[in-house]
């Protein structure tokens, strides 16, 4: 078992464990018990019905031996179920089942689920405890660690939420094996935006991982170490981030900001919109982000060529990303406009001045025809790969 400790400055009562290991699943009643006390009675597990279909049975048993009482409610799977009505139906269910301030969301699934259930423990009786489960790549190295929650609204990506705070995050690496190919794809550009953001030797590391990932054996021990290992260190860098800048304070704009965590999102926001969040997975659209930023980094004299070719060799290395034919081009654009990140009425830019350090800028430092050239200029990395 692997442990990473978040700790936020100022609030030693909110400080949590990442705990990482196969097999963690079967612990999850155990590990629920320690973070949450001999008050908690009810258990919500909010799950969708393929990821329940896999692991509910599992959780429920683990911690109904850890005396919870269990009930279990299912979203849709996919990020056009994120709404304000899917949340509004989980709260009604969480009234009907007596959920107490006492008791606490469980959310088991990727970053789709735990962002909605951990919106409806923030809301609920103005806020009960929460704990994430995280099944996928991109929600255990990203998603699940930092305490943002929220959902979409038809205006943009995340424009409604909280933070709240997990009382526990419980990797279980063995979930990833039943993993479909663009799952892993999308949870690796989020690796590799770590790495490009804030420390070379993660981005290094990352890559080295993926250009032996079609060889290893997957299910063998030494992989899964090696895996584990990874996540952990993902998982640290981001809980070191998070500890520096909690709440994404808009006034910073140093390289150590939580912030530099938006590498990519920006225009991976405006593409899920612009798609109606139906054709590209969260880290897929974040790999066609990032590539754009990239360019948009190297024409405003920032980033040196090489380093854009080497950050798009590692991008490929993830797996090839879902085509971009017909994306309305003109509707990514105007999508930009609803950004939950502007500042005073403009965007801010997260871009790069070499590969482990990123720099914000403000929207009027980077003209109109410099973004768009830096969104065709990625469109078109589907052809190139």
């Amino acid at each position: 078992m692997l442990r990473v400790r978040v700790r936020l400055a100022g609030r030693i009562a909110a400080q949590y464990e990442i705990e990482i290991a196969g097999g963690a699943l079967e612990r999850l009643g155990s590990a629920a018990r320690r973070a949450l006390g001999a008050q908690t009675r009810r258990i919500l597990l909010i799950s969708n019905p393929r990821v329940f279909g896999l692991y509910g049975a599992r959780a429920v048993e683990s911690l109904r031996a850890a005396k919870f009482n269990v009930a279990h409610w299912l979203m849709g799977d996919g990020e056009r179920f994120k709404t304000l009505r899917t949340v509004g139906r989980a709260l009604q269910f969480s009234s009907e089942i007596g959920l107490e301030r006492t008791d606490a969301v469980v959310a088991l699934g990727g970053g789709v689920t735990g962002d909605t259930a951990g919106f409806v423990a923030a809301t609920y009786l103005r806020g009960i405890a929460f704990l994430q489960v995280p099944t996928t790549l991109l929600a255990q190295v990203d998603a699940s660690v930092g305490g943002k929650t929220g959902v979409n609204t038809e205006a943009g990506k995340n424009l409604v939420g909280a933070f709240h705070h997990p009382r526990l995050v419980l990797v279980d690496t063995e979930t990833l094996r039943t993993l479909p190919s663009r799952e892993m794809t999308a949870g690796w550009c989020e690796c590799i935006k770590h790495g490009a953001v804030g420390n070379r030797k993660l981005f290094d590391d990352t890559r080295r991982f993926l250009e032996r990932y079609e060889s290893a054996k997957k299910n063998s021990p030494p992989y899964e170490e090696r895996l584990s290992k990874l996540i952990a260190a993902h998982c640290r860098f981001k809980a070191g981030v998070v500890r520096g800048d909690e709440r994404e304070t808009v006034e910073r704009k140093d390289h150590k900001s939580r912030r530099i965590l938006n590498f990519g999102h920006t225009l991976a926001h405006a593409l899920e919109a612009a798609t109606n969040y139906r054709r590209f997975r969260h880290g897929e659209a974040v790999g066609y982000g990032m590539i754009a930023a990239g360019e948009i980094s190297r024409r405003l004299g920032l980033l040196d060529a090489a380093e854009l070719k080497e950050l798009r060799e590692t991008i490929n290395l993830a797996g090839r990303l879902p085509s971009p034919a017909n994306v309305d081009k003109d509707a990514v654009i105007d999508f930009l406009k609803a950004d939950k990140k502007r500042v005073g009425g403009r965007l801010q830019w997260v871009l790069l001045e070499r590969l482990g350090k990123a720099r914000i800028i403000d929207g009027r430092e980077v003209p109109k025809r410099t973004v768009r050239d830096g969104l065709r200029a990625a469109l078109r990395h589907y052809s190139a790969a």
